[in-house]
């Protein structure tokens, strides 16, 4: 079983917003990072995101020239499983879909050394149910980033029945060595956060579907009420409303109907508004904002 002082490279599946930001993140904290998608425009999408990213903390004055140039340099793009190899720990985070995801970590299981351990960014999805496609569940841990994993500092860690306290350890040290704190879940659905945040979510649609208040005026309340940063409907542009709606439709299946998604949420994703990164949802996005 390796620990903390044991990790030099990261392997990252999958190079969309959040793969590509755990990249990011990792190799700013000076690890080695090899980040996979399926193809090699995916790949060089995944790249896109992160200088876009490393340009903007450039900036504010977070990183300067070189510091961006050595991110870079530290991660390397693939489309083969088997580049993860020498990978001293391995996140997952490819799309919310429980099949896709047990394909992923039996492949992993076969490339990658048995004493490594392999970590998914699931938001809503069972850790138990991920591990059980592997011969080393007890080496299977949530390491649930929040989005924009550059910005955001929190990291949940969800615990499998059998992940083991080693590696449920390991988790919460390799998210602190990244700058982040960290929570501890249980693997119940939606963990902590998406478990109370999907239903507040919905809510807020709902609110404004029903014409209780402007969109706006939903938002600012909820702002300057609960002294939250974002409120639902912003919130929910932010994170995307497909995943939104993923999140809440597993929830439902899960947990009945208290998390049932809400009709508008529904429809904007029919229409293929799915919020900051289609540059409409409940508000509309343009390049300056």
């Amino acid at each position: 079983m390796r620990d903390l002082q044991d990790i030099e490279t990261v392997g990252v599946v999958g190079a969309g917003t959040m793969g590509a930001g755990i990249a990011q993140v990792a190799a700013t904290a000076g690890y080695d990072v090899v980040m996979r998608d399926i193809e090699a425009e995916f790949v060089e999408q995944g790249f896109d995101r992160i200088e876009d990213s490393l340009d903007r903390l450039a900036e504010k004055g977070e990183v300067d020239a070189d510091e961006r140039d050595d991110v870079l340099d530290r991660i390397t793009g693939t489309t083969d499983l088997g580049d993860f190899s020498d990978s001293d720990l391995v996140v997952e985070a490819a799309v919310e879909n429980m099949d896709i995801k047990r394909d992923i970590f039996s492949e992993l299981d076969d490339e990658v050394p048995d004493d490594v351990p392999l970590a998914t960014n699931t938001s809503t999805l069972s850790i138990t149910t991920i591990a059980a496609a592997t011969d080393r569940e007890e080496r299977i841990v949530g390491l649930h980033f929040m989005n924009p994993v550059p910005v955001m500092k929190g990291v949940e860690v969800v615990v499998g029945e059998k992940t083991s306290e080693a590696v449920v350890d390991l988790a919460h040290d390799f998210a602190e060595a990244l700058g982040k704190e960290t929570w501890e879940s249980d693997d119940k659905p939606g963990f902590v956060t998406n478990r109370i945040l999907m239903p507040w979510i919905n809510e807020g649609i709902r609110a404004f579907d029903e014409g209780v208040a402007t969109k706006e005026d939903i938002d600012k309340g909820m702002k300057l009420g609960t002294n939250v940063p974002m409120g639902p409907l912003e919130l929910a542009d932010h994170i995307g409303l497909d995943i939104c709606l993923d999140a809440s439709e597993t929830l439902h299946e899960e947990l009945g109907d208290r998390y049932k998604p809400a009709y508008l949420l529904k429809r904007k994703v029919d229409a293929g508004d799915l919020g900051k990164k289609t540059g409409k949802g409940f508000y509309e996005y343009d390049d300056e904002s």
